[in-house]
């Protein structure tokens, strides 16, 4: 390669393939008979552009048929968004008179003990508080990797500013300058720096030496576009060595100048009263950071040559000149108009439309398993939405083809960081059943235990916890496996395991503040004795272990503390900026890649997907503490800089031979917006777009989920034989047998029950049992002592159903109301007592055995019996009686008039409901009545008294003859009128056939 005199600055053109065009031009020109490239010192943006150039100075060595092959040294630039420390090189023990950089968790601690302090009052606490000192460390690191100054906070175009912002921005600016001077003190007084500044020095640093003792073997700073200030100049300084070069990646050399003009001034030094990022500048354009970067570096734009070399993996010359074509600027894309179709050609490149992420997913699966069978041919899905890749990678293993998401996850959504924020959700809780089961139920936990034997005694307690809400802490636990421990012994052994384990934890339940670091020892100690070695075990559980030991040393020595409820939230929120990355092990061909990782890599087929707006781009947001207008001010590149970050990594990945642009016309949220870089490339195909559609992959995929069209399912009507139809009916069930046969037949003949949800809506039936067992107790004290009263046997029987306290507060005060009425509307009795409560009975009706329980039976004055049912709801109407859909009471009724009720006697001749709910008339409790559902009184409807027995008798008789004797199918919703539960809705398949129905017959 010819030299010329000025700085050496190359560009590999985005269709030779970075890293293989960039080996195929190092070898010959470093390499050295004896020592190879060992020589050479290559400096790379990040970790993962190093084992990209490893691996292409592989293949290289590969093609060529050398027998072996010694790399270049590499170091590491670091990459901030991706945490990477400087290598050696940059950061030599000569380097020992620069301040080392202070821990990012001491830093949070101590950024969010000044916010407190200068906020006074005001401040926010726990999560929030340690969420703006995070945001406040991020706004630091961006001036500071942009080189500005805290001074420059105060400098005049700023104070310029200050009086257009708003309240509120204002507001943040002086919290920001007071915290950040006082940050600087601190930092001062420990004789450190932040990680941001001490990269700044080392660069100056590097900068100066290699300008004033140039090194005598070459260096090469290969794919490092980072336009900070300070690498910037060191980057000049590498160009300017005679053994030195920078080499950008993609950088369009195409470009005409007028185009280039309109990308605007990017940070170019300003004329008089300017600053340098105008409000026009292109910042979206894949090309301003370059331009930026050169812009610092002083160098111009006719001084970057050409890298003549290609790789193994480039695409057509013409690749390159379209895509310039595809993100010109605005001003310069009316030249679309008049582009040739020559110009437009973008041959390799497909797009590929799905209907929703998971076609997408499926779709671009089977593009990357037919790639993988043609020998040696690479593959690269790039996305930057992870939620996708995993889609992919879990399509992937279906067919054994193991890939690794490189993005990595946040460690909050591992295993293992998952059961850290369980344990402190269950802390924060006080082990209220979700959380409690959620945490014993992990793949992690066995505490000790084989883990069948564990899930099987978890599952026994996860059963019998299930119901309405209750009050935290491990009593109901305690209660339940007691109580099977008598039929599973194993069960007492298991909840001692979990007793222990959560004791440590639990023991700060009941503290309405914790120190973060005691809170983090007692999650440790719990974590270890559910999980063991286990939790540790994995990349999940080593990145967790060093969170929890920089956590807890930082916040220990800050002695921070927050609420119980906040501890989940300050957790996670710390977790989200650690990303754990899988060992590297999947397929040799196949790679999952971050916009981050993707960067300089390259394979035969490249899978850009999820290219919708919001994702790729992301969506622009505001810094948290800064206005725009002070960032522009100040000279720093705005969010929609990231933008043109997107775009140039999407126009890197489009140099590959073979590429296909996908995204979903909806998303989870509803129809998603094509990515604004997918319309440009629509349009320019403009009348070539329709030869550049993927479509095989994506009818496929429908193939794959395409069932054949099922028929019409029409009514259940199961038709059980003769043994199974014998079964006895109890009083609550005849109604559901004449109204809703099928949902009788899922009950009683097939013992299908409903599964009550954990931790459910306290429901109308538990209401209803409570009430029953309160009101129990106190008719069974009053045979003891006619003064018992009803307040302190309800606080008893809540205190043992360890109900939630947000439900007693918002329903007790109801109850209390309701069984007061009942209290002194029974205890006024004169010429009426009450016999039994609770009272089972049971006759023999047509061979059948019917059965029932009466909450109360009352003795009148003339000798016979009252029946009363309680309700906790609205009781059944005279109207639904008549029409033979509440005959409960008649049932008992039957029952008492054959003397189904041992040791009563008499004839019943009362029925009445006693309803807790809202009184209908002047009632000085406001809740309780009693309803007769019968035709008595004023009413001009209903079924009278006399005829309630016998109407219940010829319906009883009725259904015996037709299910239990008889032969009559159990068809679904048999009576429309029927207003029973929807316990069976779904087994009946109900939405399926309902709409079918013409006048209640199936279609």
């Amino acid at each position: 390669m010819a030299e010329r005199a000025g700085p050496k600055l190359y560009s590999i053109a985005a269709h030779r393939g970075f890293a293989d065009a960039l080996v195929a031009g190092l070898v010959p020109r470093y390499a050295d008979p004896e020592f190879g490239l060992a020589r050479l010192t290559l400096l790379v943006p990040s970790s993962r552009a190093r084992r990209t150039i490893s691996e292409a100075f592989i293949r290289h060595a590969g093609e060529t048929g050398s027998p072996g092959l010694l790399m270049p040294r590499m170091a590491v630039v670091g990459d901030l968004d991706l945490d990477e420390t400087l290598g050696p090189l940059l950061d030599p023990l000569g380097a020992a008179d620069i301040p080392p950089a202070v821990d990012p968790q001491r830093r949070l601690f101590a950024l969010a003990r000044l916010i407190a302090d200068t906020m006074g009052d005001d401040a926010p606490g726990g999560a929030t508080l340690l969420r703006l000192a995070r945001e406040t460390g991020a706004t630091m690191d961006r001036l500071l990797v942009e080189g500005v100054g805290p001074e420059e906070l105060v400098g005049e175009p700023v104070l310029d500013l200050f009086g257009s912002l708003s309240d509120h921005w204002q507001r943040s600016l002086h919290l920001f300058a007071t915290v950040q001077s006082k940050w600087l003190a601190q930092l001062q007084q420990w004789d450190a720096l932040d990680s941001a500044a001490r990269r700044n020095r080392l660069f100056d640093w590097a900068a100066r030496q290699w300008k004033e003792q140039p090194p005598a073997t070459p260096i090469v700073a290969a794919g490092v576009t980072s336009a900070a200030p300070t690498l910037a100049k060191l980057l000049r300084v590498i160009a300017d060595l005679d053994n030195g070069a920078v080499i950008l990646p993609d950088f369009d050399l195409t470009m005409p100048q007028a185009v280039w003009d309109e990308l605007g001034r990017a940070g170019a030094a300003p004329g008089p009263g300017d600053t340098p990022f105008a409000r026009e500048d292109a910042v979206t354009h894949p090309q301003y950071h370059l331009k930026l970067l050169l812009n610092r570096m002083g160098v111009a734009r006719e001084e970057v040559q050409p890298w003549h070399r290609k790789g193994l993996a480039a695409a057509p010359p013409a690749r390159s000149h379209a895509i310039g074509s595809l993100f010109l600027p605005p001003e310069a894309s009316k030249s679309w108009v008049a582009l040739p179709p020559e110009k437009r050609r973008l041959s390799g490149v497909r797009i590929m439309t799905a209907a929703n992420p998971e076609e997408e997913a499926q779709a671009i699966a089977l593009l990357v398993r037919e790639a993988v069978e043609q020998p040696e041919r690479r593959v690269a899905l790039v996305t930057p939405d992870r939620a996708l890749a995993r889609r992919v990678v879990h399509h992937l293993d279906r067919w054994n083809i193991a890939t690794d998401d490189s993005a990595g996850r946040p460690l909050s959504q591992t295993a293992a960081g998952r059961l850290l924020l369980l344990l402190a959700e269950v802390r924060a809780d006080r082990a209220t059943p979700v959380p409690l089961m959620g945490l014993l139920g992990h793949p992690l936990v066995d505490g000790g235990m084989e883990r069948g034997a564990w899930l099987r005694q978890l599952r026994r307690v996860e059963r019998a916890l299930r119901g309405p809400r209750k009050a935290g802490g491990l009593a109901p636990v305690a209660a339940i496996a007691a109580k099977l421990a008598e039929r599973h012994p194993r069960v007492a052994e298991w909840y001692a395991m979990v007793e222990a384990a959560l004791a440590p934890l639990l023991a700060l339940a009941d503290e309405e503040s914790v120190a973060l670091a005691e809170l983090l020892d007692a999650l440790v100690t719990s974590g270890e004795a559910l999980c063991g070695e286990k939790l540790w075990g994995r990349e999940d559980g080593r990145s967790l272990a060093t969170f929890v030991e920089d956590l807890r040393l930082h916040a220990r020595e800050a002695g921070f503390t927050l609420a119980p409820g906040e501890a989940a939230i300050a957790l996670r929120d710390a977790m989200e900026q650690v990303a754990v990355r899988p060992p590297y092990g999947g397929h040799a061909r196949v790679q999952v890649l971050g916009l981050l990782e993707s960067r300089m890599n390259r394979a035969e087929l490249v899978i850009c997907a999820d290219l919708n707006e919001g994702v790729w781009p992301t969506r622009g947001g505001v810094d948290a503490l800064l206005a725009p207008p002070v960032l522009r001010a100040l000279g720093v590149p705005g969010a929609d800089f990231r933008i043109g970050l997107s775009a140039h990594d999407l126009a890197g990945a489009m140099g590959a031979p073979e590429v296909v642009l996908s995204h979903a016309q909806r998303d989870e949220a509803g129809p998603a917006i094509p990515s604004r870089f997918l319309l440009r490339v629509q349009a320019l195909l403009g009348e070539q777009l329709e030869g550049h559609e993927e479509t095989a992959a994506i009818e496929l995929a429908r193939a794959m989920t395409r069932a054949p069209t099922a028929p019409r399912y029409v009514r259940p009507a199961p038709d059980p034989a003769p043994e199974q139809r014998d079964v006895d009916i109890s009083a609550t069930a005849l109604d559901r047998l004449l109204g809703d046969p099928y949902q009788f037949y899922a009950d009683r003949i097939m013992g299908l029950k409903d599964l009550d949800a954990l931790d459910a809506e306290p429901s109308a039936p538990w209401q209803g049992t409570v009430a029953h067992k309160i009101l129990q107790r106190w008719h069974e004290a009053r045979e003891k002592d006619d003064a018992a009263r009803l307040a302190p046997i309800m606080e008893a029987v809540l205190d043992e159903e360890n109900a939630d306290p947000l439900m007693r507060g918002l329903w007790q005060p109801r109850l209390e109301a309701a069984l007061r009425w009942i209290e002194d509307t029974v205890s006024a009795y004169e010429d009426r007592r009450v016999l039994a409560v609770e009272k089972k009975g049971a006759m023999s009706f047509e061979g059948v055995h019917v059965h029932g329980r009466a909450d109360r039976i009352d003795r009148l004055a003339d000798g016979s019996l009252a029946i009363v049912d309680y309700k906790t709801g609205t009781p059944p109407s005279a109207a639904r009686v008549e029409a033979g859909f509440a005959l409960q009471l008649g049932i008992l009724g039957l029952i008492a008039d054959r003397g189904g009720f041992d040791g009563l006697a008499g004839d019943p001749a009362a029925y009445e409901y006693w309803s807790l709910g809202k009184a209908k008339s002047d009632n000085p409790y406001g809740f309780g009545y009693v309803e007769v559902p019968l035709k008595v009184g004023n009413k001009r409807s209903g079924v009278a008294p006399e005829d309630f027995l016998p109407l219940t008798a010829e319906k009883l008789a009725l259904a015996i003859t037709r299910f239990i004797k008889g032969g009559d199918a159990f068809t679904a919703r048999e009576n429309p009128n029927y207003e029973g539960y929807d316990t069976y809705d779904q087994l009946m398949r109900l939405d399926e056939w309902i709409a079918h129905q013409d006048g209640g017959e199936a279609a």
